[in-house]
């Protein structure tokens, strides 16, 4: 049995269905995300597993326990939010000791597990300084310590990395990752952003207005989306209407749109021959390009549809607003969509 399920759950706000039967399990020590644009409804399912909202129907079983109605505090589950909610009067240590001091633990006890969490999280330094001393990520990384010191069976992380800047944002994605693999702690991560679940996550679940769109490994949601949705959500896709690239490209295909990276486009101005066969060739004209980094992206103009592709920022290699180009896909990248 999985270690955490969710079996039909539905949940209504008023007359607003929010979740609408929630189907999925959660195996022991993963790191799982669950992925979406805002409002569809990943928060609310992290705060029914937590008891923070309360189910309209369904069942959640925690360690082959049933906790569909147990008391919050009863369900040993650590929670860390986008607000690091840090006692701005404590130390880093007593902030981290915070719940072992309620609970009345022996104060040598406390300073042990305080001395493992600071290093684990690496703030040792910082041991005696004040919340206002601290930048964004160490703060996050404190609240992060406070709620493991607690041992909780699951760690249900809710957009903790919203609020930070992109490069201390990379850093701390890889350092939660080396913590709850550390540990082996079962941890929830919810977010908004595609690329953080492709970089953190055992497994994702993608929400769409309160229902699960698609499950699976990053990998697989990436390359095989399986709806529009998906498609425009995860992948960045080229999504264009089947009768369009049919006349375009020459090649039949089932479904209402086919779905093309952009990363996988070649651009030449000139036909190549060593696909031969097994790629489709279409004509078009740049219409734009934006540099994103190491990586410039082109907005090619097709007759009926644009494409985007993207390709490394090489000098011998720019292309010029209004030249004719040959975009280069290989059938096997171009997937058909039913919707």
């Amino acid at each position: 049995m999985a270690y955490i399920r969710f079996e039909g759950i539905n949940k209504n706000f008023g007359r607003n269905p929010v979740l609408k039967n929630i189907n999925l399990d959660v195996e022991y020590g993963e790191l799982v995300t669950l992925l979406g644009p805002s409002g569809c409804g990943k928060s609310t399912l992290l705060r029914c597993l937590a008891g923070l909202e309360e189910v309209s129907s369904g069942r959640i079983s925690l360690d082959g326990k049933d906790i569909t109605d147990m008391a919050p505090k009863k369900r040993n589950v650590g929670m860390v939010f986008q607000q690091y909610s840090l006692f701005p009067n404590l130390t880093v240590a007593k902030n981290i000791a915070f719940g072992l001091t309620i609970k009345r633990i022996p104060k040598k006890t406390i300073n042990e597990k305080v001395g493992e969490m600071i290093e684990l999280v690496g703030l040792k330094e910082k041991l005696h300084q004040y919340p206002y001393q601290l930048s964004g990520g160490q703060q996050q990384r404190v609240a992060l310590a406070r709620s493991l010191i607690m041992q909780p069976k699951v760690l249900l992380l809710d957009e903790p990395l919203s609020a930070i800047d992109a490069q201390l944002r990379r850093n701390l994605q890889t350092e939660i990752r080396r913590i709850q693999k550390e540990l082996k702690i079962t941890t929830i991560f919810v977010t908004h952003d595609q690329d953080e679940a492709m970089v953190m996550s055992d497994r994702v679940h993608l929400l769409n207005m309160g229902a699960i769109e698609q499950s699976g490994h990053p990998v697989e949601l990436y390359t095989k989306p399986s709806s529009l949705f998906a498609a425009a959500f995860i992948g960045h896709y080229n999504l264009i209407d089947a009768d369009c690239f049919v006349r375009s490209a020459g090649v039949p295909y089932d479904g209402s749109h086919v779905a093309i990276r952009p990363e996988i486009i070649a651009i030449s101005t000139a036909a190549s021959a060593d696909t031969a066969g097994d790629a489709v060739r279409i004509s078009g004209t740049i219409k734009d390009s934006i540099s994103h980094g190491n990586i410039i992206r082109y907005t090619v103009s097709c007759g009926d549809f644009c494409l985007n592709a993207d390709i490394l920022f090489e000098v011998s290699q720019l292309y010029k607003n209004g030249q004719d180009v040959i975009l280069t896909i290989k059938k096997e990248n171009i997937l058909p969509l039913l919707n």
